[in-house]
């Protein structure tokens, strides 16, 4: 198998004293530093939105952080502004080793869809081109770490499945924001589809 390591959103508003922290987001970094050395493909996904961004709550009134509100595309939850483009917010943790990456995915760039899947956007159809880099470089195994579990991780896990690659999600090197529930749901929802959970 050649396989390839995605670090999912390590930046630094999915880290502690960010505007969208995952509790522990900054505990995983020194680990998935170890780890990049196992791997010939390391790809990094980033969220990188324009200000305004169609999920962000500020831009619907009366609405709050983690209600949800209906979109072309279908049900989406609404976050505190985060990972705006060219922000500290949106930068990656300092503490993360880019130096080995081979590709970056910049993410959530269209101002009017979501996008949690390093693969597609929210709609589910618009593509980010890393399944046509992987296909180029023989790339058949995706171990995924990062932030966070039940949605960016999550989705891009589902995806890769779908798309026929093997993927093992290292749980030990994932954070989770956990919304009601959403880290168990989000991890039997991807057992079910036959994602490796180690």
């Amino acid at each position: 198998m050649n396989a390839a390591l995605l670090v999912i959103d390590v930046q630094n508003d999915f880290c502690p004293g960010g505007a969208l922290a995952v509790p522990g987001g900054d505990e995983i970094v020194p680990e998935i530093n170890n780890l990049m050395s196992d791997f010939k493909d390391v790809i990094l996904t980033q969220d990188w939105h324009p200000a305004g961004h169609s999920s962000f709550a500020s831009g619907h009134p009366g609405k709050a952080p983690f209600e949800t509100v209906e979109m072309e595309y279908g049900t989406q939850v609404l976050w505190p502004d985060h990972c705006v483009q060219g922000s500290h917010g949106g930068a990656f943790h300092p503490g993360l080793d880019t130096t080995p990456a081979h590709l970056i995915i910049r993410k959530g760039m269209s101002l009017n869809i979501d996008s949690y899947s390093a693969f597609f956007e929210n709609d589910r159809s618009t593509a980010t081109g890393l399944d046509g880099y992987l296909q180029k470089r023989d790339v058949t195994e995706l171990v995924m770490v990062g932030l966070a579990t039940d949605f960016c991780v999550q989705f891009s896990a589902l995806d890769a499945a779908r798309l026929g690659y093997k993927v093992v999600v290292r749980r030990d090197l994932c954070r989770a924001i956990d919304l009601d529930g959403s880290r168990a749901q989000a991890e039997a929802a991807m057992r079910e589809a036959g994602v490796a959970l180690e």
